[in-house]
């Protein structure tokens, strides 16, 4: 099998989320595929199964290292950005990937990679010491202005607001109380977010704990990104029901990424985009 090393949703090699692209795995079984996952141990892992469109799409599958999950932010940008360049070098500026939560379009625009991502869900509201206990905080490190809410857009997130990035710097999941919070949340995933920037061009800095999926903390998550466009415009956070804006994640962990939103809510339609870059760092040939 052929394979691909990537950096998604950086600014330039060696930053943003790692990703390995397996392509030629039509016969590959689904333990393999968990196995390799394990092996790499990035965040993500995807196997593209087929060189041949489906109904429009490519079919591919997403494996973290400990499990498979229906929908991610950085695989399917990355995914989407080696189909184009090596198995479909067309001039298209779309290409569609099939995966379980359905068929999802990405976009090319330059040296930006944009995904639709699918309409939002919105669980429950969770109350505030609750998660200010299981993320080491205190209850005053988060934004009581906002509820703590469950949301999808392909894959759930606990998205919960922090006054500044001190409290945000501070969050680490207390693992006395994570198996019991598993045992009873939709959202397993865990982002945190304030309202500022590492730097001058980002308006949010946020983190995000997903101990679930075998990844105690991700670099950049375009699937929680896509949640927290859409928290923001259904809390009326910054009042608008159309916001674009630059939001900084891994920061803490030396892998500086930065992820774009593009999303709106008209006549109650609320339509996500989450973009970034990507960059190949390598390829090879995988023996098993």
């Amino acid at each position: 099998m052929h394979f691909y090393i990537l950096d998604v949703f950086g600014n330039s090699k060696y930053t943003g989320n790692q990703l390995a692209v397996f392509t030629d795995t039509d016969d590959l079984p689904s333990v393999d595929m968990q196995r390799i996952a394990r092996e790499i141990n990035f965040s993500e892992t995807t196997f593209i199964t087929s060189r041949q469109q489906l109904q429009g799409g490519y079919p591919v599958r997403i494996f973290t290292p400990g499990r498979e999950v229906d929908f991610a932010g950085h695989p399917t940008l990355g995914t989407a950005y080696i189909i184009r360049k090596f198995i479909d070098p067309s001039h298209s500026d779309i290409t569609k990937l099939n995966l379980a939560v359905g068929q999802i379009p990405v976009t090319f625009e330059g040296d930006l990679i944009w995904m639709r991502q699918n309409p939002p869900i919105f669980g429950d509201i969770l109350p505030a010491r609750l998660i200010a206990d299981l993320l080491n905080l205190h209850v005053g490190d988060l934004d009581e202005r906002f509820p703590v809410m469950e949301v999808s857009t392909g894959l759930p997130f606990t998205i919960v607001p922090l006054k500044n990035q001190e409290a945000l710097k501070r969050a680490g999941i207390n693992h006395d109380l994570f198996p019991d919070f598993i045992k009873k949340a939709w959202a397993k995933g865990i982002m945190v977010f304030c309202p500022e920037g590492y730097n001058s061009k980002q308006d949010l800095s946020s983190r995000v704990f997903v101990d679930y999926y075998g990844i105690p903390e991700d670099p950049a998550t375009g699937s929680a990104t896509g949640c927290l466009a859409a928290y923001l415009i259904n809390t009326g956070m910054f009042g608008k029901s159309r916001l674009q804006m630059t939001i900084g994640q891994g920061y803490e962990i030396g892998r500086p990424s930065e992820l774009m939103i593009r999303a709106e809510l008209n006549d109650q339609e609320y339509e996500i985009i989450v973009g970034g870059k990507v960059f190949v760092i390598a390829e090879g040939e995988w023996g098993i």
